[in-house]
């Protein structure tokens, strides 16, 4: 079933404890799409500047599931740029830089021919702008919105009605807490579910993995124990992307989307979150094979009981 998503392209800088890489491609649309394309072909639709040069180009080329016709290249402007620093622990990051390029501008519009999207994710924008891109897709079949705490706190009212529309949220622990006024995870995740509009809502522990409240039940599912953490810029994306990247390739035809179904999707996202956090941009995943996916989710649901 046709996957599309629609977030930003960037183009990051990145300081870890041990590195530095300057301008690498990023942003939220790019790990998702490159994620999913293990699973499902996917649909880009974002905006991108003059600035946006061909080895850019051609690393997204690498991932031949990704349909970039969505992306809309716009040559006075300048690409939304990113600049971060990660502390020894990797759970605290600060942002050094951010320029918004093309983020200031009018939003893109999906192509003509996306709009027969089935599976749909929003990824973290204003909820306005998420709001819009949402109803441009009228067949379909499952809806999913990233946020964060900027929109939480700035853009509550937008928020809370894109939600009234949208089958699933992608939150961290932090951002359940704020949105709900609730300190316990599985409150916060059943007030979202009765109060707000979703089916589900995936709560991501960063280091401790995620919980999944739905409406059917509440489930918990750890984070692979990767051995090597290169850089963990674009982990919650990837994530995001294995997931619905593999709900679109399992319900091509059958679109009775189960708890069950989602969590075992959400064990495909962690698995390929794991990978992407082993090399710093999307450099690991343009070498990644299915079959080390493969061999990876087999230890993994081992680990964990997922079928």
């Amino acid at each position: 079933m046709p996957l599309i998503v629609t977030g930003t392209v960037g183009i990051d800088t990145v300081h870890t404890p041990f590195e530095k890489r300057e301008r690498v491609l990023g942003g939220s649309c790019v790990y998702f799409a490159a994620a999913a394309s293990f699973f499902t072909h996917v649909r880009m639709v974002a905006a991108v500047g003059g600035d946006f040069h061909g080895d850019f180009r051609a690393t997204l080329a690498k991932f031949p599931n990704v349909d970039v016709d969505g992306l809309e290249v716009r040559p006075g402007s300048k690409t939304f740029a990113w600049g971060g620093r990660y502390f020894d622990d990797w759970n605290r990051r600060e942002t050094i830089f951010t320029e918004l390029g093309v983020l200031a501008e009018h939003p893109p519009k999906a192509p003509a021919r996306f709009r027969d999207s089935r599976f749909v994710f929003l990824a973290n924008s204003h909820p306005t702008v998420q709001h819009e891109m949402l109803h441009s897709f009228p067949d379909r079949v499952i809806s999913v919105v990233d946020t964060m705490n900027l929109w939480i706190e700035t853009a509550r009212p937008e928020l809370m009605k894109l939600l009234q529309d949208v089958d699933g949220l992608i939150v961290n622990d932090e951002e359940a807490r704020m949105l709900t006024g609730r300190r316990h995870l599985v409150a916060a995740g059943r007030q979202i579910i009765d109060e707000m509009g979703p089916m589900f809502v995936v709560i991501k522990k960063g280091e401790h993995g995620c919980l999944l409240v739905h409406d059917e039940g509440i489930a918990a599912l750890p984070a692979y124990p990767t051995e090597q953490v290169v850089d963990p810029t674009g982990a919650g994306d990837s994530f995001a992307g294995g997931m619905m990247g593999h709900l679109a390739a399992a319900h091509s035809k059958d679109t009775n989307i189960s708890m069950a179904s989602i969590q075992q999707a959400l064990a495909h996202g962690t698995v390929i979150a794991s990978f992407t956090i082993e090399s710093f941009s999307l450099d690991r995943l343009a070498r990644l094979t299915k079959d080390e996916v493969a061999r990876r989710y087999t230890q993994f649901a081992e680990m964990v009981r997922v079928k």
